[in-house]
């Protein structure tokens, strides 16, 4: 079990390439034009970094609305009853709608090199292969075959508690989450949270405020953090705010799939 992590107020880590520029052209092309070597530096930082705008506000609309598409899901998931929190999410099925398959498979691809370095400096292993259909083959043969994409969906006293979306031995230890909808006008509160233990040392908190159709990648599990000598592992877990008004929605990629 990781020890209990009280949080920390902190800044947050400084968005990057968040101008309100239009997102054009393909959303892998989107995906692909990001800094990613600032991006790249923040996650290494902050373990999280803020894109720039990926998705319009009708392409927004148009995920979001396939929440109420129930035979696109797997699952749904009351997180009151689980006491995750409160609010509502759910997992799509292995057939992805072509927004959500492109934009994974244009992030795996950046996220690949982050993931590598991340293990060699903590010295574990780094089994993600260059193609993503063969490291999700890898993780069906562990026995983690359910999908793992997640519509959430958070209305007004709604929140998230802190946690890791771990499923198994098989984990890729970053992942995306896409803000569907805008704040201060479709929604009040519901920061992105995130804790990071720290060793000998009481943990630091973060918050980020999700602009509509931006991404925030993030850390899954834990990440490398420099120590006197070499690395150490910095354990991570993020959650939502509770949302004062109105209604916030998120999608979720997540690399590895569940068991």
């Amino acid at each position: 079990m990781t020890p209990a992590m009280t949080p920390t107020k902190t800044d947050a880590p400084p968005p990057t390439g968040t101008d309100a520029a239009r997102p054009d052209g393909s959303l892998t092309a989107r995906v692909d034009a990001a800094d990613w070597n600032a991006l790249t530096h923040e996650v290494n930082e902050y373990g999280s970094a803020l894109t720039g705008p990926l998705l319009t506000p009708g392409q927004c609309h148009e995920i979001a609305a396939l929440y109420d598409d129930a035979e696109r899901f797997r699952t749904t998931v009351d997180m009151a009853r689980h006491r995750f929190g409160s609010g509502q999410y759910r997992y799509f099925t292995h057939d992805l709608p072509d927004a959500v398959r492109e934009l994974r498979e244009a992030f795996y691809p950046h996220l690949l090199p982050i993931a590598r370095d991340w293990a060699g400096k903590l010295g574990r292993s780094a089994p993600w292969p260059d193609d993503l259909d063969r490291w999700l083959a890898k993780c069906h043969r562990a026995g983690q075959a359910k999908s793992a994409q997640i519509l959430l969906r958070y209305g007004a006293g709604d929140w998230n508690a802190l946690h890791r979306d771990v499923f198994g031995e098989m984990v890729f230890p970053l992942q995306v989450v896409i803000g569907l909808d805008a704040p201060g006008v479709d929604f009040t509160g519901g920061e992105f949270l995130m804790t990071e233990q720290r060793p000998r040392a009481q943990s630091r908190g973060s918050s980020t405020t999700l602009p509509q159709g931006h991404a925030l990648v993030f850390t899954t599990r834990d990440r490398p953090v420099a120590a006197r000598r070499g690395w150490s592992v910095g354990p991570m877990r993020h959650g939502v705010s509770t949302v004062r008004s109105g209604v916030r929605r998120t999608l979720g990629l997540v690399f590895h799939d569940a068991s």
